[in-house]
């Protein structure tokens, strides 16, 4: 597989929103992808985009729990990261009804 080869950069961002791998695949919920991503080892998984979000705060926002069930379990997650709102994650899934999503964060 490509990734295997060492000569792909996983956290290369795109042109255009300045996006990473890792939040394109939370953000539309792609498990497989994501795990891919995270088995690789090199992955930045705290990443952020120009306006402060995170492979987390794109995959709670979007209602992909089984990402972010997967990315908490990392244990690499700064999931009280502020983004650019100020805001931590577990405020704006609170913020916006996503109760498992809250407990997940409360458990971590």
């Amino acid at each position: 597989m490509l990734l295997e080869t060492g000569e792909v950069d996983i956290n290369t961002r795109d042109a255009l929103d300045r996006r990473t791998p890792i939040s394109w695949a939370s953000m539309n919920g792609h498990e497989a992808v994501v795990k891919m991503l995270l088995d690789t080892g090199k992955v930045k998984i705290n990443s952020r985009d120009p306006v402060g979000r995170t492979p987390l705060s794109y995959a709670f926002n979007n209602g992909h729990e089984g990402v972010v069930k997967m990315l908490l379990n990392t244990g690499n997650i700064e999931a009280r990261l502020n983004g650019r709102c100020s805001q931590t994650a577990l405020s704006w899934a609170a913020e916006n009804g996503y109760q498992i999503v809250v407990k997940m964060l409360l458990d971590t």
